[in-house]
């Protein structure tokens, strides 16, 4: 039951932060605005070229969260690799206990 918890509390926040780490959106570029016709008050004036549109920044903090989550899974499978090689030297340590004895049990011939 604890596990079943701490899995849906980890779900909760990996959304949360998935959800207020969102990159802002790059600002689209200003159309250029046409040249005015000279008129009696105001003399011509010429076309203002357009704008470029500017680079959305990358947040920071999303991609050390990342680097942990990844190095977490690392860890977690490493930790289980370790664990079912444990169990596997556990097992075949029995199955030897196990021939030896029934070696020892056979009548000698």
């Amino acid at each position: 039951m604890n596990k079943l918890s701490a899995l849906i509390a980890t779900l909760f926040a990996a959304a949360s932060l998935a959800v207020f780490a969102q990159a802002t959106p790059a600002t689209p570029a200003k159309p250029a605005e046409p040249a005015k016709p000279a008129t009696s008050a105001a003399p011509a004036t010429p076309a203002k070229p357009a704008t470029p549109a500017t680079p959305a920044t990358p947040p920071a903090k999303a991609d050390k969260g990342m680097e942990k989550k990844d190095e977490m899974k690392k860890d977690t499978k490493k930790k289980k690799a370790a664990k079912k090689d444990a169990a596997k030297k556990d097992e075949m340590k029995k199955d030897e206990m196990k021939k030896d004895e029934m070696k020892k049990d056979e009548p000698k011939k």
